[in-house]
């Protein structure tokens, strides 16, 4: 695999050609923002913002992306690569949060947990904090997935030998029609696992995976 996308456009009209101009000045000043109102003409109809409309069908994001056969051979674990350094950083720099169900998020998170608000049009106290653990559960989800012995903990003893076993009963190969000897399997060792544990962990990861489709669209800054 390898992937290049660069920066995403910037629109590039009168007010910014006025900032560039007007570089000394800040750029909520008044005077900037009506040089940019006269440089736009009446309507935005001058001929510089007919040329900054015309320059920008133009103008292209670079993407570049080539799939090679073994990327996909297990593509959940490749795109896993990709997926959980974009969600940590958009973690640390996110400047605001969409609407989280509270249905999504623990008790203690629900919007009908928060303080009350002063407005009805206010968020509520915790709005941010919803989308923190969100997030910070996709983030969970894919590290899992990319740590392949994430359930060793919930394992203990040792495997020991394994032993085929021949039975008296047989079966027929669907594929040659032919009747074959069947065999049960035992281990001489203790290996065993805490599966209930385990499955709660699991269905953390699961749930991780759910929020990423369900807020994928949500993935901005």
């Amino acid at each position: 695999m390898r992937v290049h996308i660069g920066p995403y456009k910037n629109w590039v009209g009168p007010f910014q050609i006025a900032q560039k101009i007007l570089f000394w000045m800040d750029r909520e000043d008044d005077r900037v923002h009506n040089f940019g109102e006269w440089l736009a003409g009446k309507d935005d109809h001058s001929w510089l913002m007919r040329s900054c409309l015309w320059v920008e069908k133009f103008r292209k994001q670079k993407i570049s992306v080539r799939i090679d056969k073994h990327d996909t051979w297990s593509m959940d674990h490749t795109l896993a690569h990709i997926i959980l350094p974009m969600l940590k950083q958009l973690q640390e720099t996110k400047h605001g949060s969409p609407l989280v169900d509270d249905a999504d998020v623990p008790d203690e998170l629900k919007s009908t947990t928060a303080p009350p608000k002063e407005n009805d049009w206010d968020i509520d106290g915790n709005h941010f904090k919803r989308w923190d653990w969100v997030l910070g559960e996709m983030i969970f989800a894919f590290e899992c997935e990319l740590k392949e012995d994430w359930d060793e903990e919930f394992w203990s003893g040792e495997w020991g030998e394994t032993k085929w076993t021949e039975t008296n009963d047989e079966h027929t190969d669907p594929l040659t029609n032919k009747s074959e000897k069947m065999y049960t399997m035992t281990n001489t060792g203790n290996r065993t696992c805490d599966w209930e544990a385990r499955q709660k962990v699991q269905d953390r990861i699961s749930n991780g995976f759910r929020l990423f489709g369900k807020y994928y669209q949500n993935l901005w800054d």
